[in-house]
């Protein structure tokens, strides 16, 4: 196995710059996470790091031995891609037989890695079928035992999960975590989806436009983001933001029409405008009392749980709070809204910058 490192990669296609001179390691047999909105680089960066785009600029080096113009067979790397990519003639077995045979390996030893790597992935029932008599998760297995069996040194996962439905992606996100544990190998996972991210990765790399905005652990970046897009991103629903103008004694005056403290504005001059952030389960309702008037706009129940959405009464901004399945809140409801202290998140005005 082996560890990658990347140091100023970028990547143009045409007049359109799409990789701006990323930096990233990551350790051997790490999971790690690329994770953004379409357009923001996270698959052009997984097919440079695979040798399928050749970068502009940069390098990229895997187990410490310079891969930048090395051919993609060469790499030491198997991709897995959201299409499965199998060959509709073959069996499953030949199907996953196929790289190896290619390379010359004595057909015993290509028995042997198929049938352990299909042993792993639970899927040796199915060696004799073709592609198109599986379902979209076998299939899915399919393609991840064609990589196994060729021991690469990193795998590559480009959103393979997207074609699944919800409850296979949940079954898939299990298997592929205990994968990883069993095999012990670096993985790279590329997904818009931030839910995926929480529950796979090692460490998460977010990007937008082209560049890192944060990396972390996947509870650093929901609990710590460095930024209002980080912060917006990670998190379903997204993080709560609010208007508001510190007023000098370690609290923030909302646009909402309430005054909030918290020790991250206790350094800010009055008057100075900020950007507030709370997270839906910190946030309070209740039938009058201090705190941001608002207005339920809607309800959404969601068996144990529900979201409350609102609007604030004096600045019309959107508020989501998560609420028990007892809820009684309607549309058109006036309710307050609170949040502990420590629970409200403080950003610049622009949103580059956590205070």
């Amino acid at each position: 196995m082996a560890g990658l490192t990347i140091r100023g990669v970028k990547k143009r296609f045409n007049d359109t710059t799409i990789l701006h001179g990323i930096d990233l390691d990551i350790a051997d047999g790490e999971f790690v996470v690329f994770v953004g909105p379409s357009g923001c680089g996270k698959s052009t960066l997984l097919r440079t790091i695979c040798g399928l785009e050749e970068p502009d600029d940069g390098n990229i080096a895997i187990g410490g031995h310079d891969m930048t113009n090395v051919p993609p067979a060469q790499r030491g790397i198997a991709m897995v891609f959201q299409s499965y990519a199998l060959y509709p003639h073959m069996t499953v077995y030949e199907n996953m037989a196929f790289a190896l045979k290619l390379a010359g390996t004595p057909a015993a030893t290509i028995r042997d890695k198929v049938l352990a790597a299909a042993g792993s992935l639970r899927i040796e029932a199915l060696l004799e079928r073709k592609p198109k008599e599986l379902s979209g998760g076998q299939r899915q297995r399919v393609a991840i035992g064609r990589a196994i069996v060729r021991h690469p040194e990193v795998f590559l996962f480009d959103e393979p999960l997207s074609n699944l439905d919800a409850a296979l992606r949940v079954q898939m996100r299990i298997e592929l975590k205990n994968l990883h544990r069993t095999l012990k190998s670096t993985m790279i996972y590329v997904t818009h989806d931030q839910v995926e991210a929480m529950t796979l990765a090692d460490r998460i790399v977010v990007l937008r436009g082209g560049k890192v905005e944060q990396i972390g652990p996947p509870l650093e970046l929901y609990n710590r983001p460095d930024n209002l897009f980080v912060a917006g991103f990670m998190g379903s629903p997204a993080m709560n933001f609010l208007r508001g103008a510190a007023d000098g004694a370690g609290g923030v005056t909302l646009a909402a029409g309430a005054r909030v403290a918290s020790s991250a504005a206790a350094d800010l001059v009055s008057g100075a405008p900020v950007t507030l952030g709370v997270r839906s389960e910190h946030v309070a309702l209740a039938d009058g009392g201090d705190g941001i008037r608002a207005v339920v706009q809607t309800v959404e129940l969601l068996g144990d749980f529900s979201y409350v959405y609102l609007q604030t009464e004096s600045s019309g901004e959107a508020i989501v709070a998560r609420a028990g399945s007892d809820a009684t809140w309607r549309p058109g409801q006036q309710a307050t809204v609170t949040a502990a202290a420590q629970a409200w998140h403080v950003f610049d005005s622009d949103g580059k910058a956590r205070r």
